[in-house]
């Protein structure tokens, strides 16, 4: 087994070291997720945590780590009897992004299932992360069934394996950490919801800092067991302290005036639920304890609302994390007690600055540089993430006009891709999946993973009497067994191109444009579609945004763009034709979705109008689904947009008739036979 990078051995980020060790304490916080930009060592801090957890007695034999003291009635190995049981370490499980749904929740020997009856169940990661860490690398990239059995398992604390009549069920209670990259993507809320504590993390900024960063790096690489071996003492010590703080956590106080603080804090940030509420207490609670306190204090409270409430105040995925620090401190000395007076904890003043004593390596005595109160490590607590819109870049040329505000979103109608595709899982158009409606059977192709019965059953039923079958069971060999075939919904990669000309910029139609295109972008994230972004304005089309799970990432690009200049709108459309191309060797299995936003110009150079139709004929010509939004307003239309989308071989739909509340016809597949002209 490899030598882990010691936690005490990382270098600031001293909030997600805070947030994982509380974690530690008190596994009833209900987890962490980071959040943070590439090579920050998110997953380092992670998994060294690992060594730090006590031991965990389990009974001897049992594949789910049943609590001897309180064995699980319902498991699978049991009944277990009553004995002192074997101890271990703690169990930290990866689970791996493109895990299959039999990895995670366990798998039956169906042969068995059906020709003897037994239940022969083959356990997965949840049963592995029982009682320990279930880490999530790149969790917002898991997909949408297995994040939906994770959301039942932690809620639960049990899994369910349902297999044509054949049910298992065992304890699978976790902490579980995730870690993830906001330009790839945001989480569901309702995963994001049952993430205990969030916390920010970014590199730092102070050349001393980075430099120590890269010399204990090096070290560990040259010699990872040495240098474990350095910080064998810090380990130890942090331990203990675990330790000691787990023993003292039942005897905390939570008094009625700090639930108070807590309830008037949630109620203050408007947080959905009651979660926000159990988890602060849970984390102020720990926060006491890590810092030797039998009492929790105001500076617990504040310092698990920072931990507890950033993710739980987003609206929509364009909402950057944070919270208001001065709205907390108002809210918390408006109902703070008079008797309360922090106590300064082992670690020095505030009962909320219990972070680890990071000491100096035995060859490197100088100053720590990742000191409890090194400004660079509290990321969480200014809520800044790394996905900041960039500032709007004043206009370059005659006639440009400066970036405008987008409208305000709304909620669009259905577009869709025709067709029946095989992509990644999602909720725009229909594909064969492995979950949804069964529509037939086929020989499985690899792994067998979602049994058709009655299949099976008519593969197996003539061969019974040569098989010599006697007895009540089936006789049933790998040549019978029939894969359900699915149909459900996939993702879609969804390709802006928006026309920001100076056409578009008259009577301030960009502001109703962008309102239109982040509505369609909040659609992608809600269907879990890619998206990417093209401009086109001047001469040329610009790649605002490379095809990305990034929505947020696509409207802060959206929000900085400045309009003016001439339409070249063939332009635009070799573009996207261009960066199709590319996706289709890259991904080869989800289907596009062209939208074109635009009024259907053209305009600079010889023959624009020609060439616009020579280029969307290129499209055509492949098949690409298509939408144009017609963005042409006022008394006269010339019904250019109309006439693009034909020669696209899609269909037009105005601004008004983009919502999903207006009077207009519901908006059917893409390339259907009603093509409406502006």
């Amino acid at each position: 087994m490899s030598t882990r990078y010691p936690f005490t051995a990382v270098v600031g980020m001293d909030d997600l070291r805070l947030a994982l060790l509380l974690n530690a304490v008190s596994p009833a916080v209900g987890g962490v997720l980071v959040r943070g930009e590439k090579g920050t060592a998110k997953s380092t801090a992670v998994r060294a945590l690992a060594d730090l957890l006590p031991e965990v007695a389990v009974v001897a034999g049992c594949r789910f780590s049943c609590d001897p003291a309180a064995p699980d009635p319902e498991c699978p190995d049991g009944p277990h009897e009553s004995g002192p049981g074997t101890a271990r370490a703690a169990r930290m499980v990866e689970l791996p992004v493109g895990a299959s749904e039999d990895r995670l929740v366990g798998a039956l020997d169906i042969e068995r299932a059906l020709g003897e009856g037994v239940k022969s169940f083959e356990p997965g990661l949840l049963a592995d992360a029982h009682r320990g860490i279930l880490y999530v690398d790149e969790v917002n990239l898991l997909h949408d069934h297995l994040i939906d059995l994770l959301l039942d398992a932690a809620a639960m604390g049990s899994s369910y394996v349902e297999r044509e009549g054949v049910s298992v069920r065992h304890a699978a209670r976790f902490l579980l950490v995730g870690t993830m990259n906001p330009e790839e993507g945001e989480l569901r809320p309702q995963l994001l919801d049952r993430f205990g504590l969030t916390v920010e993390v970014a590199a730092s900024r102070e050349p001393e800092q980075r430099v120590e960063v890269v010399r204990r790096r090096l070290a560990y690489d040259d010699d990872p067991a040495g240098f474990a071996a350095r910080w064998a003492d810090d380990e130890g010590a942090l331990r203990q302290r675990i330790v000691a703080a787990r023993e003292l956590l039942p005897s905390v106080g939570l008094g009625d005036a700090v639930l108070l603080q807590i309830a008037a804090t949630c109620a203050a940030f408007e947080v959905d639920g009651m979660r926000a509420d159990i988890v602060m207490a849970r984390t102020a609670t720990a926060l006491a304890a890590w810092a030797g306190r039998t009492e929790v204090t105001s500076e617990d409270v504040r310092q698990a609302a920072l931990l507890a409430l950033p993710h739980r105040r987003r609206r929509n995925p364009f909402d950057a994390p944070g919270l208001d620090q001065d709205k907390l401190d108002e809210t918390l000395e408006q109902f703070k007690d008079e008797d309360d007076d922090p106590d300064p904890g082992p670690e020095g003043p505030g009962g909320g600055g219990g972070v680890p004593p990071q000491g100096d390596s035995p060859e490197d005595p100088a100053e720590s540089p990742d000191a409890p109160d090194a400004p660079e490590s509290s990321d969480a607590s200014e809520g800044s993430g790394s996905m900041e819109p960039p500032a709007s870049p004043a206009p370059s040329g005659p006639g440009e006009r400066a970036a405008v505000k987008a409208a305000e979103p709304f909620r669009t109608k259905m577009l869709s891709v025709p067709g029946l595709g095989e992509g990644a899982a999602g909720r725009r158009s229909r594909a064969r999946t492995d979950h949804g409606r069964t529509t037939g059977s086929r020989r499985p192709q690899g792994a067998l993973t979602k049994l058709h019965l009655a299949a099976t059953v008519q593969a197996a039923a003539p061969h019974q009497r040569a098989r010599g079958r006697s007895g009540r069971g089936l006789v049933v060999r790998r040549d019978d067994l029939r894969q359900a075939t699915r149909e459900g919904r996939e993702g879609n990669l969804v390709l802006f191109v928006v026309d920001a000309s100076g056409s578009m910029a008259a009577r301030q139609r960009m502001s109703a444009v962008k309102g239109a295109v982040l509505s369609l972008l909040l659609d992608a994230y809600q269907r879990r579609d890619k998206v990417g972004l093209i401009t086109f304005r001047c001469k040329d089309a610009e790649l605002a945004l490379p095809p990305t799970s990034s929505v947020d990432a696509a409207a802060a690009r959206l929000e900085s763009l400045p309009t003016g200049g001439r339409t070249p709108l063939a332009a635009g459309l070799l573009k996207a034709h261009d960066v199709l191309r590319v996706e289709r060797l890259r991904d080869p299995s989800r289907r596009p979705l062209l939208v074109v936003v635009t009024d259907g110009r053209a305009t600079g150079g010889p023959e624009p109008v020609a060439l616009g139709a020579r280029a969307a004929r290129l499209h055509a010509g492949e098949g690409t689904a298509s939408v144009v939004v017609d963005c042409e307003s006022g008394m006269v239309r010339l019904g250019l947009a109309g006439e693009l989308a034909r020669e696209l071989g899609g269909t037009a739909v105005t601004l008004d008739e983009l919502r999903a509340d207006s009077i207009a016809g519901l908006v059917k597949d893409a390339t259907g036979t009603s093509r409406r002209a502006a």
